[in-house]
């Protein structure tokens, strides 16, 4: 959200830099006066910010860039320029509202970015009117389409988890002009504290290492749907390079971290790029799917596979 931030980044290795998003919306610029912060141990404990772990899920509220569009594509300007000769791409990203207002943005930032992300899953987008989360196949190829035809760069378009069919989003998307899908992203969110109230005082959006197979399924489903010729990017539990491999071998061509540095910095991206090394990407990329089946095609189980966890169980009553 600052040009320390995109160099910090870029100085650390990344492959690309996606910027924080902005929109045409006042109130969404305001909505980042409330944003708010909670890690989650894996065993329950709430822990603030500067005590968070890898390990932790993330509950949140957050809102959107707090600055002009004039002032934000100096930024962004700025942020291509470090990139640039360090060969990392740094990109625009718009959170929709109105598709119109998306496509105006979206036209202003081509003039300075390489490639411009458009954010049709934002969770917040259940809670706040200034964002909006699109889990229609309808509603997603109508905005991809109005933004596409406005942009003259590449445009990448992520999309939510929580849908009833992620892979029809990505159909529409890509037919509608998305150069790139992106899948997917966080959750809705809510958790009690317990103490008669709940963590953050709100409704908030969720990721954590548990997400990691949610995405995945995604991940993979469209991968055979579409092809291997529309790149995905994996999002949404990335938080070590066994998780980033895993997006990989699941048909990601590319994978986006948050949380992990908010936790342990920038720093922590080189140890992603490292964990990386040795692998033959072109092999490599999807390679999960070959061994993935049908449940109509799986043989059955032998010994039932259900068996060890019942053979204990006391059965007076069994019926």
């Amino acid at each position: 959200m600052t040009r320390e931030g995109l160099f910090a980044c870029v100085d650390a290795r990344a492959g690309a830099v996606v910027a924080k998003s902005v929109n045409e919306s006042a109130a969404a610029r305001r909505q980042l006066d409330i944003a708010d912060y909670a890690f989650v141990s894996p065993g329950g404990t709430v822990r603030p910010p500067g005590e968070a772990r890898l390990g932790d899920g993330l509950l949140n509220r957050s809102g959107l860039a707090q600055v002009d569009l004039d002032s934000w594509l100096s930024v962004l300007s700025d942020g291509v320029a470090h990139g640039a000769p360090r060969g990392c791409p740094v990109l625009g990203s718009i959170t929709l509202g109105d598709p119109s207002a998306a496509a105006r943005i979206g036209h202003a930032m081509a003039s300075v970015v390489p490639a411009v992300e458009l954010n049709i899953g934002a969770p917040h987008g259940r809670e706040a009117s200034a964002v909006r989360q699109l889990t229609e196949a309808d509603a997603v190829g109508e905005a991809v389409r109005v933004v596409r035809d406005a942009v003259e760069v590449p445009l990448f378009v992520k999309l939510p988890g929580q849908a009833s069919d992620v892979v029809a989003l990505a159909r529409a998307a890509r037919s509608a002009g998305a150069d790139a899908i992106g899948l997917v992203g966080r959750y809705p969110g809510f958790l009690p504290d317990l103490d008669g109230g709940a963590v953050l005082g709100s409704w908030g959006a969720w990721s954590s290492p548990g997400c990691l197979p949610m995405s995945l399924y995604w991940v993979g489903k469209t991968r055979l749907a579409l092809g291997e010729d529309v790149p995905l990017i994996g999002t949404n539990g990335a938080r070590t390079a066994a998780d980033v491999r895993r997006f990989l071998a699941s048909g990601a061509s590319a994978v986006e971290v948050v949380t992990a540095l908010w936790v342990e910095g920038p720093g922590v991206i080189g140890e992603l790029v490292a964990g990386l090394e040795g692998l033959d990407l072109a092999e490599f990329v999807g390679s999960a799917l070959a061994g993935a089946r049908e449940y109509a095609e799986i043989p059955p189980v032998s010994p039932p596979a259900w068996l060890p966890y019942t053979a204990h169980w006391p059965r007076p009553s069994a019926r």
